[in-house]
């Protein structure tokens, strides 16, 4: 049986319509919900893991829509290899290889980035990847690029999310208390929908 950790709700509903026979829990974009999601997939009985959803650009060169299905997971300073079987399951030849970091927060700058990228060489990040490399059970990796390294995320990226999903009094607030950050915010949503967009593009190819 399949199990997918993945972390806000519009990223779990393209993976029910992918593969209606997995079992799907979210993180809500924490780490200690990753791992309590991961906890829920294996009491299950699951027997294979996919990290899915959206990711963080790393490498510059990578602009948002990309598709990465990773050979390795760096976490805690070490290199935890994909299975083989199911890295060729979930890729073609248009998505790329390569490493993704496993962050237990989320990147907000683009210097850090860029920093990440120096240290790891990983081309994005994500806040479930290292839970399910650590878990002992086969696993593979599914993300798209969302926000590409040179991008910033305005306070509204996370003060306006709650439970998964975007929380509309959070944004307002935040926005509130900080106008500039529109421009980007506006940015960040479009790319966030070319993400998903080219995800379920993606996911249709493999079917």
């Amino acid at each position: 049986m399949l199990g997918i950790l993945t972390g806000l709700r519009e990223e779990a509903k393209l993976a029910v319509k992918a593969f209606p026979d997995a079992l799907i829990v979210m993180s809500l974009a924490d780490e200690e919900g990753a791992k309590k999601a991961l906890q829920t997939l294996l009491n299950y009985g699951v027997t294979e893991l996919l990290s899915f959803g959206c990711a963080g650009g790393l490498d510059p060169s990578l602009p948002p829509g990309t598709i990465i299905v990773p050979d390795h997971v760096w976490h805690k300073g070490q290199a935890f290899y994909c299975t083989p079987k199911m890295k060729a399951r979930f890729s073609n030849e248009n998505s790329l290889n390569g490493g993704i970091l496993h962050s237990p927060k989320i990147i907000e700058t683009a210097a850090e980035k860029k920093s990440l990228h120096e240290q790891t060489g990983c081309s994005a990040v994500d806040m479930e990847s290292g839970i399910v490399a650590q878990s002992g059970l086969p696993f593979a990796v599914l993300r798209v690029i969302c926000d590409d390294a040179a991008q910033d995320l305005p306070p509204a990226a996370s003060e306006g999310l709650k439970e998964g999903e975007i929380y509309i009094p959070g944004l307002l607030a935040s926005l509130c208390r900080k106008p500039s950050q529109l421009g980007t915010l506006i940015k960040l949503g479009q790319d966030a929908t070319k993400a998903r967009k080219r995800m379920a593009e993606f996911l249709l190819e493999l079917s």
